[in-house]
């Protein structure tokens, strides 16, 4: 691992690992927030409703475990991609709750906001990057283009001498 990576995603996972600590030690005082998030995430994933808790306070404790376990592997460098998109998902609806800015009449609290929720669409664009980081390797959609590539070459060539052969022997 880099450098760079080595000390760039501890920073990016601060953010989440404190703010996921605070949501699962205490997520009563967040709940009133998140409840116009959650109350449309829950109608959204109705078909899927008995795998998520109802409960505002349930589902910003489970926002806080994801944000957590995401941000502490993500900080050391395990499973990386996987974990910058799981901070991604989680990232999403906790913006939306808390950083209403849209909603907020007084300029000062609006333009507040507004810097939050700016700071989180930069952090969004940093997981989207991290999650696509391939550690300067190929990336598996590459790879398998490749390999099909190779695979349709090397038989096109056998199909080839086999058919060089087979004129050799016929009349």
């Amino acid at each position: 691992m880099t450098v760079l990576r080595r000390v760039a995603r501890p920073m990016l996972a601060s953010m989440f690992i404190s703010g996921g600590y605070g949501a699962v030690r205490d997520p009563a005082r967040l709940a009133p927030v998140a409840e116009p998030v959650t109350d449309r995430v829950t109608e959204m994933l109705a078909p899927w409703s008995s795998l998520l808790p109802e409960d505002p306070e349930r589902l910003v404790r489970l926002n806080g475990v994801v944000q957590l376990g995401a941000g502490l592997l993500l900080a050391l460098g395990r499973a990386p991609r996987l974990a910058s998109a799981a901070l991604a998902v989680t990232l999403v609806p906790t913006t939306l709750a808390a950083h209403r800015y849209w909603t907020i009449e007084d300029p000062e609290k609006r333009a507040a906001q507004r810097v939050q929720f700016l700071k989180n669409t930069s952090l969004l664009g940093g997981l989207l990057i991290a999650a696509a980081d391939t550690h300067g390797k190929p990336s598996l959609a590459y790879r398998t283009r490749s390999t099909a590539s190779h695979a349709s070459a090397a038989v096109a060539h056998q199909a080839h001498a086999a058919a060089g052969t087979a004129r050799k022997h016929l009349p």
